[in-house]
């Protein structure tokens, strides 16, 4: 037990950076947030939405800019990179709206050449994984969590954040489901902002 003890102390952070302290304050922003916004809060390109985005550019800001580890960094960027045009639904939501219809959009199948986006979004998939085991970021990732302390409640927000979507998702609640994935955002953003540059989440050699 004294040794588990040890390995939990060595390995896990129970601190609260104020990067975490942003993420708890969008976990309980979720509770007013469901009982009094309006359902066009959750629509596409609606205010919850627009948000998210704003928290993934400011994620690929520091992916962008990392004191250490640049190539690893660079793939995270990446990521961040297809959740964005995930979340744009690469472009559809932005430039293909059916005019007169709340929440509405063309179908790809609808659009000139719409096949076309899937095919260029699973290329560029296929370049980030690749780009992940060209440069073997693999044993980058495993020496970060092993030689660095592990942010214990970043995780379990993005843990609540990611069950929480799921579960809103099977309910289609739109203002929950936009609400979680934000908060799951907020959390991925914080692990990237800690290990990207916070002294405590950097190895030093």
């Amino acid at each position: 037990m004294c040794k588990l003890c040890e390995f939990v102390k060595s390995h896990v952070n129970f601190g609260f950076q104020n990067i975490t302290w942003v993420g708890v304050l969008t976990a309980l922003a979720i509770i007013p947030a469901v009982m009094f916004l309006p359902e066009r809060y959750g629509f596409e390109n609606g205010v919850i939405e627009n948000i998210q985005l704003v928290v993934l550019f400011l994620g690929l800001f520091f992916a962008l800019r990392p004191k250490v580890d640049k190539k690893f960094f660079t793939f995270v960027a990446l990521v961040l990179g297809i959740l964005l045009i995930r979340e744009v639904n690469c472009g559809r939501t932005i430039f293909f709206p059916i005019p007169g219809e709340e929440n509405a959009f063309y179908r790809w199948s609808e659009i000139k050449y719409g096949w076309l986006a899937h095919v260029i979004y699973g290329i560029y998939m296929a370049f980030v994984g690749l780009y992940f085991l060209v440069n073997k970021l693999f044993i980058t990732l495993w020496q970060k969590l092993w030689s660095i302390k592990f942010p214990i409640w970043n995780f379990v927000l993005l843990l609540i954040g990611m069950i929480g979507g799921l579960y809103a998702e099977e309910m289609h609640l739109l203002v929950f489901e936009e609400s979680a994935e934000l908060l799951f955002y907020v959390a991925l953003v914080g692990f990237v902002y800690l290990y990207s540059r916070h002294e405590d989440f950097i190895k030093k050699d």
